[in-house]
């Protein structure tokens, strides 16, 4: 009969709430006693509600205007992101003036002989019959920009 008294016994329901009627009275006193050790500091926080409230209130615009000015899209931020606008859109304005600049010479090159001509003598070294070209020994001054030279 071993195994018989490790068997828990369950109380009767009556049981618990009897205990629990029985220790009613402790129960109230040990509020009772909590609440009077509160009451001091409640009295004082309630005397003390419009200042913690407008603590809280300039707490809480205080974290706002760091968060506006400070934050991931604040002013901060903001300002040097305009900042960043505005030099690529001078740079976009550079860009398209060199492309014109780029885009006449193209033009240019295709219809003007003496553009197509240029271009072929100095980037290609190209010579008219009877023409020589000078080239200078190393180490001296820069060379012309026209290589060619009559006879």
């Amino acid at each position: 009969m071993r195994g018989v008294e490790k068997i828990r016994r369950f109380p009767n329901p009556h049981d618990g709430l009897r205990a629990i009627s029985e220790r009613a009275p402790q129960a109230e006193m040990l509020v009772a006693s909590c609440i009077e050790r509160a009451r001091p500091l409640a009295v004082v926080l309630y005397a003390l509600r419009r200042r913690i409230a407008t603590i809280t209130v300039a707490l809480l615009a205080g974290l706002l205007f760091v968060h506006v000015m400070f934050g991931a899209n604040g002013m901060i931020v903001y300002k040097q992101k305009r900042a960043d606008y505005e030099s690529l859109q001078k740079r976009v304005l550079q860009e398209k003036k060199e492309n014109e600049i780029y885009r006449q010479q193209i033009e240019g090159m295709k219809t003007d002989e003496k553009a197509i001509e240029k271009e072929a003598r100095e980037q290609l070294r190209y010579v008219r019959p009877g023409e020589y070209v000078y080239v200078p020994p190393p180490g001296s001054s820069p060379a012309p920009v026209n290589h060619s030279a009559k006879k």
